[in-house]
């Protein structure tokens, strides 16, 4: 009776097999269907709603990958794939002031519908980390926190939605059609950034820039609030208090001007050398 297990066992997807392996759990098939489709279960509801659920608040953050070179101590830790010539996504972060719980793991088979498109939009700029580890990672840290929103409660929603808002907030297209290009001679102002980007993402995005080798000020991200249905905007007074994810990033000095780099990907720690 065991042998003839054994082929079943083989045939399921990693996330069920997870499920069947818990100490004292038992799987029913309408179980294995919510999780499959996104939809919390009620134990999962009680126990995690008031920590996932305390937010009202979201940041859209995406990068550059000429400026996220910049931002690392160890600039031979980056890399550029080849097919990366735009911004990218850093990621989709609820403003919370709880964390996230670790009862929600994310598997390959989660996100292969979508894979492309990640690989494309969502990559891992770090030698050292694979896309699929940055994808888990955001998943754990953001994604389940973000999972009480019916549009993200899973992790193929969750990437899902956050490849659409990459569309709808093409932070290239509206910049190249302003002749906002990157360059190695040219400097920009916020002023100018923001005057093209505000109406699009809002008045309160936030330019980033890190300091190069140099001490200069360089264009790092993009960060846009959203409310939790997606609209650009949130005026949620406490969001200032909850853990937000660190970044090396700082707002861009409104005085001071940035140069927004090309991407190198024979170089991209040193692109205009």
């Amino acid at each position: 009776m065991h042998r003839s297990l054994l082929p079943l066992l083989v045939s399921l997807s990693p996330a069920l097999l997870f499920l069947l392996l818990l100490p004292h759990v038992t799987v029913t098939h309408q179980q294995w269907e919510d999780y499959k489709y996104g939809h919390q279960g009620p134990e999962l509801d009680e126990q995690n709603k008031n920590q996932s659920c305390s937010w009202t608040c979201s940041v859209f953050t995406q990068q550059w990958p000429g400026g996220f070179c910049q931002s690392l101590d160890n600039g031979t830790h980056c890399r550029i794939p080849p097919n990366i010539n735009s911004w990218t996504i850093h990621g989709l972060w609820p403003l919370r002031r709880m964390r996230c719980c670790d009862c929600w793991p994310m598997f390959h088979s989660d996100v292969q519908e979508v894979e492309a498109e990640l690989n494309q939009y969502w990559p891992s700029l770090l030698k050292t980390k694979s896309s699929f580890y940055f994808w888990r990672e955001e998943w754990r840290k953001h994604g389940v926190c973000a999972a009480c929103v019916e549009g993200l409660n899973s992790p193929l929603r969750y990437f899902q939605q956050s490849l659409k808002l990459r569309g709808q907030f093409d932070v290239h297209r509206l910049l190249e059609n302003a002749n906002i290009t990157p360059s190695c001679q040219r400097l920009y102002k916020v002023s100018e950034v923001h005057r093209v980007l505000a109406p699009h993402l809002g008045d309160q995005i936030e330019i980033q820039c890190v300091k190069d080798q140099k001490d200069r000020q360089v264009w790092f991200q993009v960060k846009t609030r959203l409310s939790r249905n997606f609209t650009v905007g949130c005026d949620d007074r406490d969001v200032g208090r909850g853990p937000f994810p660190p970044s090396p990033g700082h707002p861009c000095p409104p005085d001071v001007p940035f140069y927004f780099y090309p991407i190198n990907h024979q170089q991209p720690r040193s692109p205009c050398d």
